[in-house]
C-alpha cells in the first residue's frame, strides 16, 4: 500500500485549516487530538489520542508520507508561573513523538513553532532567523527547547522543517482567552463588550492571514527540507492602530480597558520571511485590511 497519508497532530486553528486544505486537494488526512474538533471537517479522518500515543502512531505511520506537529496547550500568558506544566504538556510529548518517529526515517516532520514569541524583544526589525531566541514566557521557552531537540533529530538524518509563524488569524479561529487578538477584538466589537488590554497598546505585532500560512505549510509538505523559516507579513502594527482599523472595518466602536503591562508580552516583533520566499517562492497575498474584513464577514455570519 502506498504511503500517502498526511498525519496532523493537533486540532487547533492551524491544524484544522491545514487539514481542510489538504482534504480539498483530495489528500488523505488524519487528524489526531485529545478532543474532537469544534466543527466537522469534510474528508478528514479524526482520531482521538495523544500525539505520543505509541499504539495509534504505529498503526498510522506506516501509511503516512508526512507528519505535521501543530499542537500546543499554552499561550505566552497562560502559565506564567508554571514551567513544569509547559514541559509536561508540550515538550515531553514532542520528545516521545520523536522517539517513535525515529523508527520511520523516511517520513518528514513539519513543526509549527512561534515567530511571534520566540525572539522576545529583537535587537532589530524585521527579525531574521539568524536572531537567537530570547523567550520572555515559558510558552516561548518551550518552543525554543523544542526547536533544539528537533535540530538534533535533523542532524541524526531526519527531515525536519520548522516554520515560525507570526500571529495567525482568519475565519475559523475560535475565541480563546489570551489567544488571537484580532478574533478577540472583532468579537468585542460585535458584542459591544469591553476588551482588556495589558499595557499602553503600543506593542507591535506582525499578523498573518491563515490562508497565507497554510500556503507556506503546503510548500513545505510538497518539498520537505531541513530548515527553519519565518512566516510573516513583514509589516507591523501596534495594538491601538489595530483597534482603530477594526472600528473602521466594522463601523462600530470598540471599548477597551487598560491594565498594567505583563512581563511575558513582547514589545515589538515583525518577521523577515526572505528565507522562505527565496527557498519556496512564498509571499503573503492577503493584506491586513483584507484579512480582517473577511474575518469580520465570517464572524457576522455565525449564529
Amino acid at each position: 500500500m502506498t504511503a500517502d497519508r498526511v498525519l496532523i497532530l493537533g486540532a487547533g486553528f492551524i491544524g484544522r485549516a491545514l487539514a481542510q486544505r489538504l482534504a480539498a486537494d483530495e489528500r488523505t488526512v488524519t487528524l489526531i487530538s485529545r478532543s474532537a474538533p469544534i466543527s466537522h471537517l469534510n474528508g478528514v479522518d479524526w482520531q482521538q489520542g495523544r500525539l505520543d500515543d505509541r499504539n495509534l502512531l504505529r498503526e498510522l505511520l506506516p501509511h503516512s508520507c508526512a507528519v505535521v506537529h501543530a499542537a500546543t496547550t499554552s499561550t505566552p500568558g497562560r502559565y506564567p508561573h508554571q514551567p513544569a506544566r509547559e514541559a509536561e504538556e508540550n515538550l515531553l510529548p514532542l520528545l516521545h513523538l520523536l522517539e517513535i518517529l525515529g523508527q520511520y526515517p523516511g517520513i518528514p516532520l513539519l513543526y509549527l513553532s512561534s515567530g511571534g514569541a520566540l525572539y522576545g524583544n529583537p535587537t532589530s526589525l524585521p527579525v531574521t532567523e539568524r536572531q537567537p531566541p530570547a523567550p520572555l514566557s515559558y510558552h516561548a521557552a518551550g518552543k525554543a527547547a523544542s526547536e533544539h531537540f528537533l535540530g538534533v533529530f535533523a542532524r541524526q538524518g531526519h527531515t525536519v522543517t520548522v516554520l515560525r509563524p507570526a500571529n495567525a488569524y482568519g475565519p475559523g479561529q475560535p475565541l480563546k482567552a489570551g489567544f488571537g487578538v484580532i478574533r478577540t477584538l472583532l468579537e468585542h466589537t460585535k458584542c459591544g463588550s469591553l476588551m482588556d488590554i495589558w499595557g499602553d497598546g503600543e506593542t507591535v505585532r506582525d499578523y498573518l492571514y491563515i490562508d497565507d500560512l497554510i500556503r507556506a505549510c503546503m510548500h513545505a509538505l510538497a518539498a520537505p527540507t531541513s530548515g527553519t523559516f519565518n512566516v510573516g507579513s513583514g509589516t507591523g502594527i501596534n495594538l491601538n492602530d489595530l483597534c482603530q482599523l477594526a472600528e473602521c472595518i466594522t463601523g462600530r466602536p470598540l471599548q477597551v480597558r487598560h491594565h498594567p503591562a505583563r512581563g511575558v508580552d513582547v514589545k515589538a516583533v515583525v518577521l523577515d520571511s526572505a528565507a522562505l520566499r527565496l527557498h519556496y517562492g512564498w509571499q503573503p497575498m492577503v493584506t491586513l485590511e483584507q484579512g480582517m474584513r473577511t474575518t469580520w464577514e465570517w464572524l457576522q455570519a455565525l449564529p
